[in-house]
């Protein structure tokens, strides 16, 4: 009886404590907060109405300009080939190296090539009748490909420029003489795109 009687005591005493805790915590209740006035109406000026429309003019006319055809922006491939404002390099005997004069050209050509942005050239390399086929074909191809190195260093894109040999095959002038084989030693310039 006696835990009995100590079990209810603790019992009660657990109850008080609880109450008295709860009765020292003070519920609060929520802060209300006023509602700001809304800002006043702003005043705001009427709209100007629209100013009356002017009345039209007499047009001007003015006189269309002359459309002016780039030649060479509308010609063919064959046409731009027959009269190429692309000009040839000629070379010294037996020599690939671009002489003062044609680097002189080929600075021309340089010009005409930045100018036509689109145009993709081949140079093929020729040789006079001297010479064995395989010796002439080295050199034409080396005299091809002076050219094209040329080009690329005034700024040309090496894309742009192919080149191919054809040794003695094509001669430009088919007499035998020192004269013909002076013309038949060059760089010819083909435009295979534009």
């Amino acid at each position: 009886m006696r835990s009995r009687l100590a079990l209810s005591g603790l019992f009660i005493l657990v109850a008080l404590l609880a109450l008295s805790a709860g009765a020292c915590t003070k519920k609060t209740s929520p802060v209300v907060r006023p509602i700001p006035p809304p800002p006043p109406p702003t005043a705001v000026a009427p709209a100007r109405p629209p100013a009356p429309a002017e009345p039209a003019k007499d047009p001007v006319v003015v006189p269309a300009a002359p459309i002016i055809e780039d030649k060479v922006a509308v010609a063919s491939l064959d046409e731009i080939n027959r009269n190429s404002p692309l000009k040839p390099v000629f070379f010294d005997y037996n020599s690939s190296d671009v002489s003062a004069e044609a680097q002189r050209v080929l600075d021309a050509n340089a010009e005409v090539l930045k100018k036509n942005q689109t145009w993709v050239v081949s140079i093929e390399g020729h040789c006079d009748e001297r010479g064995t086929a395989e010796y002439n074909l080295a050199l034409g191809e080396r005299r091809a490909a002076a050219a094209r190195t040329y080009l690329v260093s005034l700024g040309i894109l090496g894309d742009r420029i192919s080149f191919v040999s054809y040794g003695k095959e094509f001669p430009f002038d088919p007499a035998h003489t020192e004269e013909a084989w002076a013309k038949n030693r060059r760089g010819h310039f083909v435009v295979t795109r534009k």
